[in-house]
């Protein structure tokens, strides 16, 4: 791969050199960090940049700068916040193809699946209007009540401070900014530590942050080891709130370190589609296909196993090879490619060791199955046994894993038995089967006849059980990131109000 260089706009993000050094946001300034760890892409294997790797000194300075800074955000007036926000979008539309380019080349995604996630951000930044309106206070009269006759409250939202948010490498740049668009209208200041695996796309975004002018100091992002920068942070009593997306065990890591403070963990996922008897099932062929292959898999909403009734699985099982024809495998530089790599060749290891457990216990292979470095091939496995590791574990990777059930009952009774509680999926032309399968799914989020998709986050969504706590979503994120205050006035001090008679009382 050529050598990665950016435009002049971004030259304070990095310095240049046989690779480009990359550094971290610290109050407000670039700052070049005594230690640094290589970037190697899925697409080839190769180094393509040396990226700052933070020390408890450099973390220590950002939650200083963080705390110091954050009534510049929480004393900016709320429209303001919402014009800074309006900037960050235009530029990053403007710079939207250098982002995509670096996007395809770090975290191995395919144009439409780089484009689409910065669309998808653009979009989220669009939408802070909407967020704004979760701000809005509530007016309570007292006289409802006997014991608060004389009184009214108000109920408002404050900020909670400092929020960290730890993203993913799937969406490395949504994800984040999806953290920080509703903590800075909130009035919070934040520290994001980006996926180590895909850092760059972001750090561009923090300069146009930087650029268009967001106070100094209240963005952080910081770039290094898990293991000694995200502990280091969520013990931290500077941090306020942990607003975490990633796998499962560490959102339970975090929840046992974080103490006190606010958390909201969006974790792992075993996506469920449903195909009952009366289904289009064309349509939920070329739905499941869509949900399983999309970004190779890497996605906590991915359709992670379909669960067929046994009357229309060996017609669905047709629709499922004949669908398997839009998808083009390879590298995501080239055009027309759809599913490139996966993260890593471990991510790949760990997809094909449950890939062999599946076929070892029983399921069929159609295609795929095999994999070289990061490029795990697009995988069709058809009667699956409930005992093999993929029909109950997270697979994370392009592979349709097919389940035969004997009736919409036993569906439901194999999809609860999941620890994770995430997403779901119902096809059928039945509005009271429907109703009756969506209330006992033990899932946050159900998309009927469609593959699930959290998109721009219009619709809140969040899990259950192992999947996570709190939701995320175009105003339900800022609820998260903010308190209520009640300010209760006495009236009655001065004889206003609404005096309790007693005189209807039995």
């Amino acid at each position: 791969m050529e050598k990665l260089k950016l435009s002049d706009y971004f030259s304070e993000v990095y310095e240049d050199g046989e690779y480009p050094r990359f550094k971290v946001f610290i109050d407000g300034k670039w700052v070049k960090t005594s230690e640094k760890f290589d970037l190697i892409s899925s697409v080839d294997e190769s180094k393509i940049a040396e990226i700052g790797s933070v020390n408890k000194k450099d973390l220590d300075l950002a939650i200083k700068s963080a705390n110091e800074n954050k009534h510049k955000i929480r004393d900016m007036a709320a429209i303001d916040r919402l014009e800074l926000v309006n900037k960050i979008r235009q530029e990053i539309e403007n710079h939207r193809e250098e982002i995509v380019n670096v996007l395809m080349k770090e975290a191995g995604k395919a144009y439409n699946s780089a484009n689409g996630e910065i669309t998808a951000t653009i979009e989220r930044l669009r939408l802070s209007m909407e967020d704004s309106r979760k701000i809005m206070g509530e007016y309570i009269p007292g006289d409802w009540s006997s014991d608060t006759t004389r009184k009214i409250a108000l109920v408002i939202r404050e900020p909670l401070g400092v929020v960290l948010g730890i993203s993913p490498f799937n969406y490395p740049v949504y994800t984040s900014i999806a953290k920080i668009l509703p903590a800075l209208l909130s009035g919070n200041s934040v520290i994001i530590k980006p996926p180590s695996s895909d850092p760059i796309s972001l750090l561009m975004c923090a300069e146009i942050f930087r650029k268009v002018g967001v106070p100094a100091g209240t963005i952080q992002v910081i770039t290094g080891s898990g293991s000694v920068a995200g502990d280091y942070l969520i013990e931290n009593n500077g941090i306020n709130m942990v607003s975490f997306t990633g796998s499962t065990t560490v959102g339970k890591h975090i929840a046992q370190v974080a103490g006190l403070k606010k958390i909201h963990l969006e974790l792992g996922g075993k996506g469920t589609a449903i195909i009952l008897d009366d289904a289009d099932l064309d349509l939920a062929a070329k739905e499941c296909v869509k949900g399983s292959l999309e970004l190779a898999g890497q996605r906590c909403d991915a359709i992670s196993r379909i669960l067929i009734v046994n009357s229309i699985a060996d017609r669905f099982y047709e629709k499922i090879r004949e669908h398997l024809k839009d998808y083009k495998f390879g590298n995501p530089l080239n055009n027309g490619v759809n599913i490139g790599p996966v993260i890593n060749e471990k991510a790949a290891e760990r997809i094909d060791s449950m890939v062999q457990d599946a076929i070892k216990k029983g399921a069929k292979i159609i295609t795929g199955g095999k994999y070289k470095n990061s490029y795990y091939e697009p995988t069709v496995l058809e009667d699956v046994s409930l005992e093999s590791a993929i029909a109950t574990e997270e697979t994370f990777g392009p592979v349709i894993t097919m389940i035969r059930v004997k009736d919409e009952e036993e569906a439901i009774a194999v999809a609860n038995k999941s620890n994770y509680g995430l997403d779901s999926a119902v096809f059928t032309n039945d509005f009271y089967r429907v109703w009756r399968i969506v209330k006992a799914l033990q899932v946050g989020n159900v998309t009927l006849n469609g593959a699930p998709s959290h998109g721009t986050a219009y619709f809140p969504f969040g899990g259950v059980k192992d999947s996570g706590a709190g939701k995320e979503g175009v105003g339900y994120s800022i609820e998260e990131m903010t308190n209520i205050k009640t300010i209760i006035f006495n009236l009655g001090a001065k004889d206003l109000g609404k005096p309790y008679s007693g005189l209807f009382k039995d």
